[in-house]
């Protein structure tokens, strides 16, 4: 496996960043996960875009034009000969001393690995799974805004662990005030009465990719699409409840915190959004040849 690191492809093994690195010391830097379908990196540019966003927002400067990290992946891609894969670009400020300090750190630390991604077991996507509401909120946004792809994970792995305590796939996880914020890495939709219903970004979540791929799509099936606050007793009372996210696609959620979604199987609705969602992946980004 080929690892772009700093201009360069090396070999897995030889991919090493500095135990000084603030991407590892502190979580400083930013991310995008990104998926690749029959050589068609989808939404390409859009990634990119929010990647350089994340980064100006911590005042992070990428050494790379987005043209340049445009071709960094597409090269990357080509080197692991790999027309279905994931993409995970990561920017780190860099190496630096043991102070938080980040003008300490002279020059960000660029990588991307490409490879082959499972979130969840294949049969869930067919069957549906079940989450769990858990006890870690969600960071505040006014703390740490999520349209920031920060290296900074451990509120969503903390709500990991306790999904897995609770032997689910996926946990759920309110804001401060007790409203349906986010998955602990994908975005949830509601729908009920042919209303498509995910929650605004102002409450805490990332605005998606994939989610306004699904918002723009809905239309087309019959579906009104609307970003209003969501409860636990709208999410049990749904038609149908599904998760968004690059990793993930889209899948179904039949269960929430031991309440059926509907009739305890994926809907309709999603069925179809799952089957339109597959036709833009082949047509939505950047082409590439091995």
């Amino acid at each position: 496996m080929k690892i772009y690191l700093n201009g360069k492809l090396v070999e897995k093994m030889d991919a090493k960043v500095s135990v000084f690195d603030h991407g590892l010391l502190y979580g400083d830097g930013v991310f995008e996960g990104i998926r690749s379908y029959d050589c068609l990196v989808f939404k390409l540019k859009e990634h990119i875009d929010r990647l350089y966003c994340s980064a100006k927002a911590i005042l992070l400067k990428i050494p790379l034009t987005k043209e340049e990290m445009v071709d960094a992946v597409i090269n990357t891609l080509k080197a692991n000969k790999l027309k279905n894969g994931y993409i995970r670009v990561v920017v780190t400020r860099g190496e630096g001393d043991l102070g938080l300090d980040p003008r300490k750190c002279p020059k960000a630390t660029v990588f991307i690995i490409t490879d082959n991604i499972v979130l969840y077991p294949k049969e869930l996507y067919q069957k549906g799974l079940s989450i769990v509401t858990v006890p870690t909120p969600r960071n505040i946004p006014e703390a740490l805004n999520p349209q920031i792809k920060s290296l900074n994970y451990l509120n969503n792995i903390l709500a990991k662990i306790e999904a897995i305590n609770f032997k689910v796939e996926e946990a759920l996880m309110l804001n401060k005030d007790g409203l349906v914020a986010e998955c602990t890495g994908d975005n949830i939709f509601m729908i009920r009465n042919k209303i498509l219903i995910t929650p605004p970004t102002y409450v805490g979540v990332l605005s998606g990719i994939t989610r306004q791929s699904v918002l723009n799509i809905a239309p087309k099936l019959g579906l009104k699409p609307e970003e209003k606050v969501i409860t636990r007793y709208d999410l049990f009372n749904a038609d149908e409840v599904f998760l968004t996210g690059t990793a993930a696609e889209i899948i179904p959620v039949v269960g929430i915190d031991g309440r059926n979604i509907g009739v305890g199987k994926p809907g309709e609705f999603t069925l179809d959004l799952i089957s339109e969602f597959k036709k833009i992946t082949k047509k939505e980004g950047v082409k590439y040849t091995l």
